[in-house]
């Protein structure tokens, strides 16, 4: 569908109807405390609900139980399998190219800094590595999956958000439009999907266009979970990069807390790796990944690994080489970058399962060799022109 100002600009008013409503209700009968406590022993789909839950959290825990009727599962399969073929890639893709993406989008890191302490940036990431496991493993939509109640929380997680700010006055509606509002989610789904393709290509990954549209359209049922409208998201590939450069030429730009977070996500990770001399690599990946201008916006520090990094993907071309021609690498390597992504999320989680719960005040709460095979190797998008505002 054509992208316009007018149309994107709509998409700001609005947030989640059903979830805020929901929020809303278990606010005004002072229900949080208790829905958050037995909603802890709810974490696989068709575990029954547990005696004394609100109504209401009921109603809306029935209603958005099962995935969309549209869903396609030989698709959703091609994704799992394109995420078990590249996880570790993914992961890195996720933590230093779409977490920073967010990070320069101001009003997106105003929103993050308000809602979570600067000081615990591994709660995020770890809430996001542990969500996007759970939506590729195979029983994600089935019963004993996880996906299906950690996205249930995550989307009343997000009313909540809006319900404080609201109340609290802590947001300028009218100059920022709805917080988490449609048009945010959807850009959050673009740098959970296209954008993460993008770094993957930029890392010289070599991706099939089926691998590529598969998990772009995992991404679509995950927004759809999350209560973003289906008329309104990109549809395919193409859809997409003309809704994300339109919506990053509307919003991206330096930020004082955009360079907080981002200096948080650095030294997160500096820390997960051992030692110190290996320290820079973290921000040479971040710019390598989102480019000077928004490394600069960013304060990514410069270093000469910055110059080395762009070796990187020679390197992975080598190791790929090696899996296309040994069954028996190919299966090293898989193993290896199931390990490597299971004890980062474990360097993030220490070790727990983070519950996304409802927070009763925002300062309290926050301070197989199956894969598709690489033929048609997939290209990104080319950018869009820039339209004028009229258009």
């Amino acid at each position: 569908m054509p992208r316009t100002e007018a149309s994107m600009d709509a998409l700001r008013q609005v947030g989640d109807e059903l979830a805020d409503a929901t929020v809303a209700t278990l606010f005004e009968r002072g229900e949080v405390g208790k829905f958050n406590t037995l909603m802890r022993y709810v974490s696989t789909a068709g575990a029954p609900l547990p005696d004394g839950l609100p109504e209401v959290a009921r109603e809306y825990l029935e209603a958005t139980s099962a995935p969309p009727a549209w869903v396609d599962w030989g698709e959703m399969e091609k994704a799992r399998l394109f995420f078990i073929d590249n996880n570790v890639h993914i992961s890195t893709a996720l933590s230093f190219a779409s977490m920073p993406a967010c990070y320069v989008v101001p009003h997106v890191a105003k929103l993050l800094s308000a809602t979570h302490s600067l000081k615990y940036p591994s709660k995020r990431m770890a809430e996001t590595g542990q969500f996007t496991v759970y939506l590729m493993r195979p029983d994600a939509f089935e019963a004993g999956g996880r996906f299906v109640p950690a996205a249930q929380k995550v989307r009343l997680l997000h009313a909540s958000i809006r319900h404080h700010l609201k109340r609290e006055n802590r947001w300028d509606t009218e100059a920022l439009g709805t917080p988490i509002c449609q048009e945010d989610m959807i850009g959050g789904q673009m740098f959970f999907s296209l954008l993460v393709l993008d770094s993957l290509h930029r890392l010289g990954i070599h991706m099939s266009t089926e691998g590529a549209e598969a998990y772009y359209y995992a991404w679509r049922v995950v927004g759809a979970m999350l209560g973003v409208d289906q008329d309104a998201v990109p549809m395919d590939l193409d859809e997409a990069r003309r809704f994300l450069d339109l919506y990053m030429i509307r919003h991206m730009g330096p930020s004082e807390e955009g360079a907080q977070l981002t200096r948080q996500l650095i030294d997160l990770y500096e820390e997960v790796v051992p030692g110190t001399f290996f320290d820079p690599i973290v921000s040479a990946l971040v710019r390598h990944l989102v480019g000077d201008t928004c490394a600069d916006w960013l304060q990514v520090p410069r270093s000469r690994w910055d110059t080395l990094v762009k070796a990187v993907p020679h390197l992975l071309g080598v190791l790929e080489t090696v899996e296309d021609r040994s069954p028996l690498g190919a299966w090293a390597l898989d193993r290896l970058g199931h390990l490597t992504t299971v004890l980062e999320l474990s360097s993030l989680t220490r070790g727990r399962v983070m519950h996304h719960a409802i927070p009763e005040q925002l300062k309290k709460d926050y301070g197989v060799d199956n894969a598709v095979p690489r033929t048609h190797r997939w290209a990104p998008p080319a950018a869009t022109v820039p339209r004028s505002p009229s258009t």
